[in-house]
């Protein structure tokens, strides 16, 4: 069944004279309507606290309606007549201003025309000019749901310093050939890492003095952090600097994965991350991550021994759960007075 709903603009009537009992009907609304097959039509009409209200309805061909039924709003039926052609002056008392619903409903497979008159008795001189009009206006409301989210609750950074590992790489002249690798896994979640490498004696002590002489200006990172060092400083791109030493005990060194570190001991062509040759070196390095691999060859006639140190700066991420209010907006019509 189709629904169609009616605001119909009531007609004044004139008075020339009100008694104070208030006993002179004002006319709210007076029209035809016709009601479509298997249909309804429905109006507003607001009344006064204290109004006497009369309805009068008549199916002009004197065939019967469904329904007739008369609302007070929200939900009180206070009048519903069924199976009937006309209703003759059916009084109803308003016990307080509101919205009334007007209902006509046709279940047959012809239209009805219904001619309807409805009224209103004030209750006194105060309520006489009363605007029955229902009006319509967008309205907002809000309500409020809490839905459990997860949330960084902090972030701990993290310095790993590698155990210091040395490494013999043998000269050429040898049959087992000279190079030499070793492997490192960095920690997830890594951001950055560093390394230093030394060829010899003297580029350790240059690193241990420029280590000193860092950590003697930077007591408050260290109160933080108790195993930062100059290598931590690097990785997280701080003014850190390590004398190099341009004349000595030259190494060839390579950073690579695991894939090329097996290439590279085979002697096959290798891709590398990075590459150099010094006596000394050290160097920021960003991710890839995982399992790399430092190589070496050695040109030189003698054996070298090379000390390698590895720093990595990784995150650790503190997440917890909480509740979320979250505010949710809705629009919908609203029928109002305007009294």
């Amino acid at each position: 069944m189709r629904k169609k709903i009616l605001f119909i603009v009531p007609v004044f009537c004139c008075l020339l004279s009100f008694n104070i009992t208030g006993q002179t009907p004002i006319v709210v609304s007076e029209s035809t309507v016709k009601v479509g097959i298997m249909a309804e039509e429905i109006f507003y009409f607001g009344f006064a606290e204290g109004d006497k209200m009369i309805f009068s309805f008549d199916e002009e061909k004197g065939r019967d309606m469904k329904e007739i039924e008369i609302v007070e709003l929200p939900s009180s039926s206070r009048f519903l007549a069924g199976k009937t052609s006309k209703i003759n002056n059916k009084e109803i008392q308003v016990f307080k201003t509101g919205i009334y619903k007007f209902r006509f409903t046709n279940n047959t497979i012809l239209p009805r025309v219904c001619k309807y008159k409805i009224q209103r008795i004030p209750a006194s001189a105060a309520t006489q000019n009363f605007n029955p009009v229902v009006y319509n206006e967008m309205v907002n409301d809000t309500t409020y749901t809490f839905e459990l989210e997860d949330y960084l609750e902090k972030i701990d950074t993290i310095f790993t310093n590698f155990r210091e590992r040395l490494l013999r790489v043998e000269p050429s002249t040898i049959t087992s050939g000279n190079k030499a690798t070793f492997n490192f896994l960095l920690p997830p979640a890594t951001i950055a890492w560093s390394y230093y490498i030394s060829a010899g004696k003297e580029g350790l002590q240059l690193y241990e003095e420029a280590n000193k002489s860092l950590l003697a200006v930077s007591s408050q990172v260290i109160a933080k952090f108790p195993y930062y060092n100059i290598l931590c400083a690097v990785a997280l791109g701080r003014p850190a600097t390590i004398p190099k030493i341009e004349k000595g005990t030259m190494i060839n060194f390579w950073i690579m994965d695991a894939d090329n570190a097996a290439l590279f001991n085979s002697g096959s062509q290798f891709s590398f991350i990075k590459n150099g040759k010094a006596v000394n070196d050290y160097s920021r390095m960003e991710p890839p991550k995982g399992n790399l691999h430092f190589g070496f060859t050695n040109d030189n006639p003698e054996a070298v021994n090379m000390t390698i140190k590895i720093t990595s700066v990784h995150v650790n991420e503190i997440w917890a759960t909480r509740q979320n209010k979250k505010m949710i907006i809705s629009s919908r019509n609203k029928m109002i007075l305007k009294n």
